[in-house]
């Protein structure tokens, strides 16, 4: 029986209400002191670069995160990314703080959305006591265990066959150079290795070979020879490079060789285990004439659904903890996916809300929850149940902060912090801190817009043509036949899991003239920034060239000029091996990425490293015309002014990644843009110039495709393609095709009542 606690008083522990922050300088952040109520909703709104991620992540969540990594002894420690101290006076009251951000989740092609949420592992030991014949226990149904996996593909589902002709030139013999793979080149060791094996001339066209000779020359296995003077082991080159290559993870490898397995290796479903991954026993075990890997392949709420029909004492504990899982994962808007799905495939947006569903079963409270905008790729209807979300975090006595744009989150607020009143150098300032009622009186850019909106088009342009999809069926598309208007703004929405990205990048990207800027990673390594992504950092260089009378190669941190102690990084890099690596700043440059001589050089008073230094508004004004006032402008038209040059690539949101690809392929001459989510990362204030941004596309001749849930740029589109009626199979329809106007006064959709609703209508 619960004690009695009537006569409970309040004492000094009761006092600590508030996280306490006293001059937090990190990035941008202008000497900033508050305080933020502790288990509370606390909404940050602000422009993109106002300093919200350098005050909740870069401040409050980093020193939460070095405090209980300071906990452990010196040993464990010294197996940790060793963390900076942000630049902050004080931080007082802080809890542990969990991050929940949009990062993907492990690439690793073992990892599916059934394992990464633990739900996988209990349906295993509900078939090992269920399953009827009984096979053992629950390792047997484990595709990552030997009990479990299909022996053939080793409990990866595919297997992977290797196009020989993309691996040598028959036209050729070896000391030719017929070996085409990465690291094989003439003289090198592994060329070496094969050329004085024995087993083939070095001097033979390959198309000359002998049958056995081709045998050997592609598929023998490891066989000891002696090479000149050294006694070593010689392996025929298909075998070579499926131990060298492709049994290592893709995304582990370099870009270079990722991007030679892509060409060489095409991977099949496995038609041993028809892609399940799972050996015949496992596959033989089935509970109601269903076995696991028909559970895994279930729409979740279809699995959720089946699992309330079984009932059995022994694992009702279990069953019940499986079947509230499924249930969340449901209520948060990913009741379309299903257990197999790999976990490298999901969205930022869709790695979050699972990552959220895990801590929503936690038994821990008191624990600062920081969330990176959680409603990115969610349609009106859904940001509803992520609301009531974030909600019962707070509720369960948890302080929950959140970086957000969207009206919906801010409007639940029981704290709202508004920094700005501008980006980078113009921002990092608090404009307003309190509830929301007080913000929208407040005056400030996020209090003016918060109850803005967005008007319906008045007049809708006339398409010049159609782009036609016919019997679409990619993933759970429903032979979707649909006409994509030219020469207009088109926006296609739905909720998550109706079947839009299937649509549009399956059907329309790939076609000829059509430029696709989504927000997934930028290859490139750390050494990437947007002056060389964007080709910027040609005309910068060959102007601090001519202004010094010296080579433009010294300018280039890749290149002569760079700091060797670092490599022109400014970084060092410490590889912990097991742990992630530690960065810190080069003691040599400091940071600044080239030698001393280099930095004597001034362009109108300026070094190369204070350039790159410079934000892209900034050095819009300092290259006042040429090809490099070009691309600058064309940076500030996406809404990047307040970036810097230099700043590394793999630092940039998604939002931010997209609108970079957005600006240079503004300089090629395509006929049609795809663009995934544009308004991600965006205010409601910057929403705006999004919009004017797409309509000069299409005055310009353009296309423009627009997957997208904003409601503000629905009203602004002249037509819209609405997928569902609802996510997975209950999805993958057209269920309207007209203007906005028709979609409010007559559209029956989500999408229609949330519009209509938008609009006043």
């Amino acid at each position: 029986m619960p004690a009695d606690l009537s006569g409970f008083q309040p004492s000094a522990a009761d006092l600590h209400h508030v996280i306490e922050v006293r001059g937090a300088r990190e990035n941008n952040l202008a000497d900033v002191s508050l305080d933020l109520p502790k288990r509370r909703l606390t909404v940050f709104t602000g422009v993109s670069g106002s300093g919200k991620s350098s005050l909740v992540f870069g401040t409050i969540a980093a020193e939460a995160q070095r405090l209980i990594n300071e906990t452990y002894t010196a040993f464990i420690q010294s197996f940790m990314p060793s963390m900076g101290r942000p630049d902050v006076d004080a931080l007082r009251n802080l809890s542990a703080a969990i991050i929940v951000d949009q990062e993907r989740m492990g690439a690793n092609s073992r990892s599916t959305v059934g394992t990464a949420t633990d739900a996988y592992t209990m349906l295993r030991i509900v078939f090992s006591r269920l399953g009827t014949p009984h096979i053992g226990t629950s390792s047997a149904f484990s595709f990552n265990s030997a009990d479990g996996m299909c022996p053939v593909c080793e409990g990866l589902g595919q297997v992977s066959e290797i196009d020989v002709d993309q691996l040598v030139d028959r036209e050729r013999s070896l000391e030719e150079g017929a070996i085409t793979v990465p690291n094989f080149a003439i003289g090198s060791w592994y060329w070496q290795v094969m050329a004085g094996s024995g087993f083939f001339p070095a001097d033979k066209k390959l198309k000359d070979f002998t049958e056995r000779e081709w045998q050997d020359f592609l598929y023998k296995p490891a066989t000891k020879v002696k090479e000149a003077t050294l006694n070593t082991t010689y392996e025929g080159l298909v075998t070579k490079v499926q131990r060298l290559f492709l049994s290592k993870d893709r995304d582990a490898l370099q870009p270079h060789i990722r991007a030679f397995v892509d060409r060489a290796v095409a991977f099949t479903g496995c038609r041993a285990c028809d892609g399940t991954r799972l050996s015949a026993a496992a596959r033989s075990s089935t509970i109601d004439g269903v076995n696991i890997a028909q559970c895994s392949a279930m729409q979740i709420s279809d699995l959720a659904a089946f699992l309330r029909r079984l009932e059995d004492p022994s694992v009702a504990p279990l069953l019940a903890n499986l079947r509230h899982l499924l249930d969340s994962l449901v209520e948060i808007g990913l009741g379309y996916l299903s257990l197999d799905r790999p976990a490298g495939t999901l969205s930022g947006g869709e790695a979050q809300r699972v990552k959220m569903v895990r801590h929503l079963g936690s038994s821990l409270s008191d624990v600062t929850y920081v969330f990176d905008e959680p409603t990115v790729g969610l349609h009106p209807h859904d940001i509803q149940r992520m609301n009531n979300l974030l909600l019962r975090l707070r509720d369960k006595g948890n302080t929950v902060l959140v970086v957000e744009h969207k009206p919906e989150v801010i409007t639940i607020a029981d704290h709202v912090v508004d920094l700005g009143p501008g980006a980078g150098t113009d921002g990092g300032r608090i404009c307003y801190a309190g509830d929301v009622a007080g913000l929208r009186t407040s005056g400030t850019l996020t209090g003016r817009y918060l109850g803005h909106r967005a008007r319906l088009r008045e007049q809708v342009r006339t398409p010049r043509g159609t782009l036609a999809i016919e019997g679409a069926d990619r993933h759970n598309l429903r032979d979707v036949s649909v006409d994509i208007p030219l020469g207009v703004l088109t926006v296609v929405t739905g909720v998550a899991g109706s079947g839009k990205s299937s649509l549009i990048h399956g059907y329309v990207a790939g076609r000829e003239g059509v430029a696709v800027a989504d927000q997934s990673p930028i290859r490139g390594s750390r050494r990437s920034n947007p002056a060389t992504y964007t080709g910027l950092l040609g005309p910068v260089r060959t102007a601090f060239a001519k202004a010094n009378g010296v080579k433009a190669a010294l300018f280039s941190a890749n290149s002569e000029g760079a700091c060797p102690h670092c490599n022109g990084i400014g970084l060092v890099y410490t590889d912990l091996a097991m742990m992630a690596g530690v960065a810190s700043v080069c003691e040599e440059c400091e940071g600044k990425r080239f030698t001393p001589k280099v930095l004597t050089y001034k362009l109108r008073g300026k070094d190369i490293s204070e350039v790159l230094a410079m934000s892209v508004a900034q050095a819009y004004d300092f290259f006042p015309t040429g090809q490099a006032h070009a691309i600058l402008g064309r940076l500030g038209d996406v809404g990047l002014g307040y970036l810097r040059l230099g700043q590394p690539l793999n630092t940039l949101s998604g939002g931010e990644r997209q609108r970079l690809k957005l600006a240079i392929h503004m300089n090629e001459k395509a006929t049609t843009y795809v663009l995934d989510e544009p308004t991600t990362g965006l205010h409601m204030a910057d929403v705006d110039q999004l919009l004017a941004l797409l309509d000069r596309l299409v005055d310009d001749g353009n296309t423009v495709v627009v997957i997208e849930h904003h409601q503000a740029v629905m009203a602004h589109a002249d037509w819209i393609v609405d997928l569902g009626p609802g996510a997975g199979h209950d999805g993958g329809r057209v269920v309207f095709t007209g203007t906005p106007a028709e979609l409010v006064a007559k559209g029956e959709t989500l999408t229609a009542r949330h519009l209509r609703e938008y609009v006043g209508g």
